[in-house]
């Protein structure tokens, strides 16, 4: 077959449109590929000090820890005129042994020579673990007017020919709940102890009777969190029934209230009443459910912090660097002034705040909206999403400078919250829902009673006899 010079010039310029358009998606290809690269690379860079994720998925390659402490200039240890926890004598010992000084050194006999003084030492030792026995007995007499056998009545909770005591069974529902030790290793505590293996029903009825004298103090948390002026709230996974559940929490410095739900998001805020009724500062990790409703907002520092720190460590964005320092600076400032800052003392540290958040979006430009509209959101980076809600939630980011009450971070639910993974690593996931109900109760009322400085098993026991500590309002 033999080509004029035109079907030649004509084949290479087809050719040539076919290498061209090959070209344009080999190099759309890579843009897509070199993308997702960053995407992965990202999520290989992201821990638990420069992100949100738990210290648990770490693996073994560990971070080293980023304390955001600064160093005092102290030395390590208790500071001069600190008061110390040395072990103390008692004024009244248990029990006293007299060691006599039979001799002396020189051989003489010292038995019948009176004592001028003594040199004391104390030894503290736990007594023999034992049960101590109570018998009742319960006095039957004949009525010498009608005859009637007349016997005298039992405490009332004294109900069982054989039982455990009050203190007993508050120490069962203390090593379940407090120190979270399976019921089976309870048992097996009890019979080394006290020579008492009680049956794992035992141990679940006490915690039952507890959860149900509770209900009164259940009802008392719920409504002095809802008058209090700030309200710490998180929630986390609680693995119930062979099903996903939440544990949700909401506390301040003195009270502690948990609830287990099916729910993470509004149902179950809503189904604990808590939030929907509170009028003050709530603070969170910006879970968005939290966001709808018309409450005070403050975000948690902490999270933000660990954001801005991927950011200009793993993306070099000198804004997020500025902006880490200044909330670090801001939040000495407020904890060194120690007083509600006047509107002067505050507009500074606004602007410096806008400041950055200007040169942030000057580093990371949205693109150019195109004339075809596509459905959804705009696709953002980390940077630019950041930066919005920065912008956006800029008085909830400051809350804790227009009000020194409310605190830099959600550390204090955080703390609380932290609970449930270590129970759950110690005893395993809540066979039932109602076991789950139990534990949330108990556990809110030890909780409040230890941020309460009360004695926990005098609380507790307390609560197994139906009078339980009930906070006021003011707490």
């Amino acid at each position: 077959m033999i080509f004029t010079c035109l079907e030649i010039l004509d084949l290479i310029e087809h050719g040539r449109k076919d290498l061209l358009e090959i070209n344009r998606h080999l190099q759309k290809q890579v843009t897509i590929l070199m993308a997702r690269v960053t995407e992965l690379e990202q999520q290989l860079s992201k821990n638990s000090s420069n992100s949100s994720k738990p210290p648990s998925s770490d693996g073994l390659a560990k971070p080293q820890p980023k304390s955001q402490r600064k160093r005092s200039g102290k030395k390590s240890g208790g500071q001069k005129g600190h008061k110390g926890n040395t072990l103390q004598k008692v004024a009244k010992p248990d029990h006293t042994v007299i060691l006599h000084a039979t001799s002396c050194p020189c051989h003489a006999d010292l038995s019948h020579t009176a004592a001028i003084g003594f040199d004391c030492r104390q030894v503290f030792e736990l007594p023999e673990p034992k049960l101590e026995v109570t018998e009742f007995k319960a006095e039957i007499k004949i009525c010498p007017t009608c005859g009637m056998q007349v016997k005298a009545e039992f405490p009332d909770l004294v109900n069982a020919p054989v039982q455990y005591g009050e203190r007993f069974r508050a120490l069962l529902v203390y090593m379940q709940n407090q120190q979270l030790i399976p019921a089976n290793r309870i048992s097996q505590m009890m019979a080394d102890l006290f020579n008492a293996p009680v049956c794992e029903a035992t141990i679940f009825d006490a915690s039952k009777r507890s959860y149900e004298n509770l209900e009164p103090f259940e009802a008392a948390v719920k409504e002095a969190l809802i008058k209090s002026p700030v309200l710490n709230v998180d929630e986390s996974g609680a693995r119930t029934a062979n099903k996903l559940h939440w544990l949700h929490v909401a506390c301040t410095d003195m009270l502690t209230f948990y609830g287990i739900h099916e729910k993470r998001g509004t149902d179950a805020m809503d189904h604990f009443n808590i939030i929907p009724n509170f009028s003050g500062h709530l603070i969170h990790d910006f879970w968005k459910p939290y966001l709808n409703y018309g409450c005070q907002h403050g975000l948690c520092n902490a999270h933000l912090l660990r954001e801005l720190t991927f950011l200009f460590e793993q993306e070099d964005q000198i804004w997020a660097k500025k902006m880490f320092d200044l909330l670090v600076e801001t939040e000495k400032y407020v904890k060194e002034q120690n007083i509600q800052l006047s509107t002067e003392q505050k507009i500074p540290w606004i602007q410096k705040y806008r400041n950055i958040l200007t040169e942030g979006w000057v580093a990371n430009p949205l693109e150019p909206e195109t004339g075809k509209k596509k459905r959804g959101r705009r696709k953002k980076t980390k940077s630019q999403n950041l930066l919005a809600r920065l912008g956006d939630h800029e008085s909830s980011v400051l809350a804790f400078l227009h009000d020194k009450n409310v605190p830099f971070t959600n550390n204090l639910a955080e703390q609380d919250i932290r609970m449930i993974k270590v129970r759950l690593k110690i005893s395993g996931c809540f066979r039932t829902l109602q076991g789950a109900k139990i534990f949330a109760r108990i556990r809110s009322y030890i909780s409040t009673a230890r941020k309460q400085a009360c004695n926990i098993l005098k609380a507790i026991t307390d609560a197994i006899v139906g009078q339980p500590l009930i906070p006021s309002i003011s707490q």
